[in-house]
């Protein structure tokens, strides 16, 4: 979702830093197999990112909130390199790095929020002082005693 979310957007994003850099025609160019399927590859992309993000997500030394957000723009930074081969012009352009960090960082709020609404923190146990605490005494003494 979040890998979609970032290629919807990207007309506006081209419009906002002024610069035409699109991911999926990129992909398509360097394969070869077009913008279209460009667009496939870049989907498949988010997918197994994410899928690796949800395993490791719990272990992240960072805030819960902050956790899609670190991890996008890690990879932003990480990848950004490859740019001196596979797009020489966006490696010494400002506005393509900052696009690049914008859509990564977008990518990462999205990944994060999905993946903590479909993986949320495990319930605490309830202390049997909590349930006393409602008026009608203790479980125990509810499972223990039988019709009266």
């Amino acid at each position: 979702m979040a890998a979609a979310i970032w290629l919807v957007q990207q007309p506006l994003d081209k419009r906002v830093f002024d610069w035409p850099h699109d991911d999926a025609e990129l992909l398509g160019r360097l394969t070869g197999v077009g913008p279209r399927l460009g667009a496939v590859m870049h989907l498949g992309n988010g997918a197994l990112f994410g899928a690796v993000y949800a395993g490791v997500a719990p272990a992240i030394p960072v805030a819960a909130p902050l956790r899609g957000p670190v991890a996008g723009l890690l990879e932003h930074l990480a990848t950004w390199p490859l740019t001196l081969v596979a797009a020489p012009d966006m490696s010494r352009s400002p506005r393509a790095f900052a696009q690049a960090t914008w859509r990564h960082l977008l990518f990462g709020v999205v990944l994060g929020e999905v993946e903590r609404r479909l993986n949320p923190p495990p319930l605490e146990p309830v202390s049997d002082e909590a349930v006393a605490s409602n008026g009608h005494g203790s479980a125990a003494h509810l499972v223990a005693s039988g019709p009266s």
